[in-house]
């Protein structure tokens, strides 16, 4: 296969999945600026192999496992510093942006989680894959998909149960002010 070939083949292989690579990238970043930073570093690494990865028949996955190690990497490098918020910065009026609201404080609560267990809640929650999918994406067995995933789930119910306690916004319906 000749180089220009190859060069069209990758492509079309990022005007394909430059969407579905962002929302991941996106998911594990929190911020699309750094998401887009991400898919490009992906790609750009991907590029580098793109001969072998095409012999192996799974680029998707492929760059999706070289996303998820350069975002923990990134992650290690620059942890952010988080400020809380007193309890009496909470407005105490109903907030009509409720749900927009509690998506937002989900990606900040996966963000907080460690990077393995995020790539996990994002590939087998986020983008709806298998835990077979996801278990050959992060290179893993599928216990251990299982196991990340519960644990991470648990760190994230208990964070938002947490959270409702005091945030008019994270009440279930029902539920008493």
């Amino acid at each position: 296969m000749g180089s220009r070939e190859e060069a069209e083949q990758f492509q079309l292989f990022v005007r394909q999945q430059w969407g579905p690579l962002l929302r991941t990238a996106y998911l594990l970043t929190g911020d699309r600026t750094t998401a887009e930073d991400l898919v490009q570093s992906a790609l750009e690494k991907t590029h580098r192999r793109w001969d072998r990865i095409l012999r192996r028949d799974a680029p998707e996955i492929y760059v999706r496992r070289v996303m998820i190690n350069t975002a923990t990497s990134w992650w290690r490098r620059r942890r952010p510093l988080e400020v809380p918020l007193l309890a009496s910065d909470v407005a105490a009026a109903p907030d009509p942006y409720a749900q927009v609201e509690q998506r937002q404080q989900l990606v900040a609560a996966l963000r907080q989680l460690p990077p393995r267990t995020q790539a996990v809640l994002v590939l087998r929650y986020l983008e709806d894959r298998s835990e077979a999918e996801a278990a050959r994406i992060l290179g893993c067995s599928i216990g251990s998909v299982k196991s990340q995933a519960s644990r991470g789930l648990a760190r994230l119910r208990a964070q938002f149960v947490a959270e409702a306690s005091y945030s008019p916004a994270l009440r279930l319906k029902g539920e008493p002010a």
